[in-house]
């Protein structure tokens, strides 16, 4: 009886090494779920991606709209006749403690020009 005792409680052991730390076990099955997961989403989004795609060529061979608007965005082509705006954003000032109206440079030209005491014009 103890035999068949110590039997048991060993095949025990074996089963629940198997159960929890061998190859097919709990924590592996978790883990390739984890991962099936992760590769379907990354599935849903290259499959929007394609759908994208999809449309455009589409677009792009049905039509001369889609054509058009592509040549007009990444071209910067323009049709005959049709005038072409670009409007540069200015760039931003550094806020210091100077006049905001004036331009640091054109400060010190204006101050250049004034007549000074003493000088006489030539």
């Amino acid at each position: 009886m103890k035999y068949l005792l110590v039997a048991l409680l060993v095949l025990f052991g074996v089963l629940q090494y198997r159960l929890w730390i061998a190859e097919g076990s709990l924590a592996e099955k978790h883990r390739l779920q984890q991962e099936v997961e992760a590769q379907q989403a990354i599935n849903h989004e290259l499959r929007e991606r394609n759908a994208v795609l999809e449309r455009e060529v589409l677009d792009l061979q049905t039509g001369n709209d889609g054509l058009e608007q592509r040549a007009r965005e990444q071209l910067g082509l323009v049709r005959e006749g049709e005038m072409f705006y670009q409007f540069v954003p200015e760039p931003e000032r550094p806020s210091s403690g100077a006049d905001p109206e004036v331009p640091p440079a054109a400060a010190a030209d204006s101050a250049d020009a004034a007549p000074r005491r003493g000088a006489e014009p030539e």
